[in-house]
């Protein structure tokens, strides 16, 4: 139900040591980079240094620590909607802003900050953006992603003119002042602070929630468990430049377990205190503690009928009168005596929680999202169901390794060590809620599976069903799915790439161009979890460069006539090839308008790289056509994708006229003879084998003549090498086992993958041969000397600076400049493991 996947270790230093600091914070982003902070003292001047540590959950070890400069302890982090940007604040008010240096996850800096000097930040968070997305588990078995995954009428904060989202952050302090940040489009800073209520008092603990109508709700409490917990409504508006903060007191409430005479005294203090979601300011938890244990309780707001004086009753109504009704805090559950609670998680994943939802949920045990956790003194974690607060499941440690049911026997008699406890200070859930990451009180980093069944048998295809329904959530609002990639063993990948594919085909076209990338994405991604399915990956990688050089190619075509035509010329282009079967070039051709192709000589020029690649594949293609036998090689997944062979065929035909306009653009090929025209013979090879798949739904085999001209190329012309993608080195397909890895930061883990075994040999790599640059299509060398950065996805390698100095080809760079062509993020790699 719950495993360790692996544990992140600090390498022991004679110098300085990390210490357990108080508060060690967490944040996990919807791009899969996790932010934690601990403190690192220096045993010779006995100064401290407050870090911040980023890693992205696929290469843990390769964290970035930054000297956060920092004065006092780190008491917040919080990553904003986009996965991009981080905000850390300190106890002495200091709140800082860390970006990307070079879109790099391995690289941040720090350009944007506010202070309120001496005034320790207690709770942070960015301004909404209006974006809400709610997912219904009771349409999981429907055919239309529109009905599973809905957009939520919810206002942003605060908007700019035309309704764009204003971008900005708000803080609580400890004296009771909300401090708001906003971010003008110039890049300016505009920061304003207002008290809670007139009356200001320390503040212990806050959090903050938003409101669909644009509002912020903000709980505080003074730490102490016989204080109300008070709720304060922030409204934040731009005035004649000015940034104007508008605060109004809420109904607020007491913890039952003051009023209870047997626990009055108990639990003297609140520990926690969160909502249960941040879009969702009316269902708030809050956790009191001793030094022996804890008590958790869960409230929401509810709206009351006014009970009305007998003197009133008796008067007759008036036309459309109501009863007046008043807002109030009710308690929806309680746990029972707890152990001392240490960390608190909250899912993140936007499931309705009305009663049909939960009955759904329970009845089909989908269990991501109805689950928080809950982080113990003595190193446990107990999943408590988010309203009822039962216990769902529980996690004794990594010591143990094992996890429970609740009606397993109790791990109270298995006996424990002598000394102080590991356990964790700082807990997060993943955006699908399918793993936990947790620091504990040595700094050590632990990433946790969470089964999505919470330890209930569930049949395959059940299972698949709720893989299924969270990669599909992924693909739509664009999170990484690498949490879900956990959960999917060898077995289960080609039944989930099937599915994926009948869901996608299922939606209208207009969302299926939307997803068209996407999808080809997640598909890689579960390939490279089995060794059967990996040369699938490297055709799905393939396909994604396909597609990026078929539209940047026909984005360089014009119309000859400036009024605007019906279809643009490449669509024209697609149409005509569609329709066109000759397996002559040339004419194809005639049908075309070939002004329409007319280009400066310097563009296609600087594209010769991405055309070669182009007809090297479709050589690659046919010579290997004969030889698709038991093992699956790479290239297989083409031979009967007619889609793809027809965007081949059109960009063949475009590389064809340009190659009458500038010859030196045309792939270069080794034939054996002297008057072969290599491009007229692939050609009229591609499409015999585009004819026999064009249809889809009936393919048909290859006939003989084919395969015999296709097993004479090699002796027409000489076969490249194609060089696919690298053998990935992350850690998602190391992770089969049930044994949790022992990492080091700072230390590559080198354990042999699925992927490297020699199944299939275009995947092995030795030392002489030449590196690839996977973007550009250019070879680096034997051993490249330039800095490199590779997607932490796929494996995606390019060079850190362009060598190119032509408008087309730095076109062509920046649309990658941020993310890879899988749309994974990119981190720098020293130039040997280019």
């Amino acid at each position: 139900m719950m495993e360790v996947a692996y544990v992140c270790e600090w390498e022991k230093r004679p110098k300085s040591n990390h210490y357990p600091s108080i508060p060690l914070v967490c944040a996990w982003s919807c791009r899969n980079l996790v932010a934690f902070t601990t403190d690192l003292k220096n045993e010779e001047d006995e100064k401290v240094s407050h870090m911040v540590h980023i890693i992205d959950t696929e290469h843990p070890w390769d964290v970035y620590s930054i000297n956060s400069g920092h004065g006092e302890v780190i008491s917040c982090l919080e990553w904003d909607q986009s996965g991009s940007r981080l905000l850390s604040a300190d106890g002495d008010g200091q709140i800082k802003c860390w970006a990307m240096a070079d879109h790099l996850v391995n690289s941040w800096e720090s350009s944007l900050g506010s202070a309120e000097d001496g005034d320790p930040i207690i709770a942070l968070s960015w301004l909404h953006n209006g974006v809400k997305l709610a997912l219904h588990v009771e349409m999981s078995g429907s055919t239309n992603f529109g009905e599973k995954f809905s957009r939520v009428k919810f206002s942003p904060s605060l908007t700019l003119f035309g309704g764009k989202p204003m971008e900005g952050w708000l803080a609580v302090t400890v004296s009771g002042l909300v401090t708001v940040s906003l971010l003008k489009p110039n890049g300016q800073l505009l920061t304003a602070s207002e008290s809670l209520c007139r009356l200001r008092g320390r503040v212990a603990l806050a959090d903050i929630a938003f409101t669909g109508g644009g509002n912020i709700v903000v709980a505080a409490t003074d730490g102490s468990s016989s204080s109300p917990v008070q709720f304060y409504k922030v409204c934040v508006s731009v005035v004649n430049e000015k940034c104007r903060i508008d605060t109004e007191l809420l109904p607020s409430l007491f913890m039952r377990c003051t009023t209870d005479p047997v626990r009055r005294d108990k639990y003297p203090a609140v520990t926690h205190l969160k909502f249960l979601t941040r879009e969702n300011s009316e269902q708030v938890l809050l956790c009191a503690s001793s030094q022996m244990g804890s008590i958790v309780e869960c409230w929401s707001l509810r709206k009351e009928g006014l009970p009305v004086n007998n003197i009133f009753q008796h008067r007759s109504p008036v036309v459309g009168e109501k009863q007046p009704t008043i807002l109030k805090w009710r308690i929806l559950s309680a746990t029972n005596d707890l152990d001392r609670v240490s960390a608190v998680a909250l899912p993140k994943l936007p499931i309705s929680i009305s009663n049909t939802d939960l009955k759904v949920a329970s009845d089909t045990k989908f269990c991501p999202g109805l689950g928080l956790a809950l982080a113990f003194h003595d190193g446990s974690i107990q999943i408590l169901h988010r309203l009822s607060l039962h216990t769902m499941g529980v996690f004794y440690g990594s010591s143990s390794g094992s996890s429970q049911r609740p009606g397993d026997e109790p791990a109270i008699k298995r006996q424990r060590p002598g000394g102080p406890t590991v356990h964790f200070k700082a807990l997060q859930f993943s955006w699908t809620s399918l793993a936990l990451a947790g620091v504990d009180n040595h700094g050590k980093l632990h990433m946790i599976r969470v089964s999505p069944s919470m330890g209930q048998m569930l049949d395959m295809n059940t299972l698949l069903r709720h893989l299924l329904f969270l990669l599909e959530y992924c693909m739509v609002t664009g999170y990484d799915w690498w949490d879900v990639l956990l959960h999917v063993q060898p077995g289960m990948v080609h039944n989930l790439v099937e599915k994926l594919h009948e869901e996608y085909m299922r939606q209208n076209q207009a969302l299926q161009q939307v997803l068209s990338t996407r999808i080809v994405a997640v598909k890689a991604s579960l390939c490279k979890l089995s060794s059967a399915t990996a040369a699938r990956a490297c055709d799905f990688h393939a396909k994604l460069l396909l597609i990026a050089i078929s539209s940047t190619l026909k984005s360089l075509l014009r119309p000859h006539v400036l009024n605007t035509p019906d279809k643009s010329p490449g669509d024209r282009l697609a149409e005509i090839c569609s329709k066109n079967t000759d397996t002559d070039i040339d004419k194809v051709m005639i049908n075309l308008k070939t002004e329409e192709f007319v280009l400066d000589g310097p563009p296609l020029q600087s594209l010769q790289q991405l055309i070669q690649w182009v007809g090297d594949f479709v050589l690659y293609l046919m010579a290997n056509l004969p030889n698709q036998g038991s093992v699956v090689r790479p290239g297989f997944g083409f031979l009967r994708d007619g889609w793809s062979l027809g965007m081949l065929r059109e960009m063949m035909v475009m590389i064809r006229i340009w190659g009458l306009l500038k010859p030196g653009c045309l792939p270069i090929y080794t034939a054996t003879s002297d008057n072969q025209d290599s491009m007229s013979l692939l050609f009229r090879l591609l499409t015999k084998l585009w004819l026999c798949s064009r249809d889809e739904g009936h393919p048909q085999e290859p006939d003989e003549p084919l395969i015999d001209e296709c097993c004479l190329l090699p002796s027409q012309l000489l076969v490249p090498s194609m060089d696919w993608l690298p053998v990935n080195d992350g850690i998602i397909c190391k992770l089969q086992g049930k044994h949790p890895l022992r990492l080091q930061f700072g230390k590559p883990y080198s354990l042999p993958g699925l992927n490297s075994t020699p199944q299939v040999e275009v995947f092995s790599r030795s030392p002489g041969v030449q590196r690839m640059d996977h973007l550009r299509c250019l070879y680096m060398g034997v051993c490249p000397t330039e800095d490199s950065k590779a997607c932490t996805r796929c494996g995606c390698v390019t060079m850190l600076r362009s060598p190119n100095k032509t408008n087309a080809m730095k076109q062509w760079e920046q649309r990658w400049i941020k993310n890879c062509l899988c749309g994974g993020l990119w981190r720098r790699i020293p130039s040997t493991l280019s």
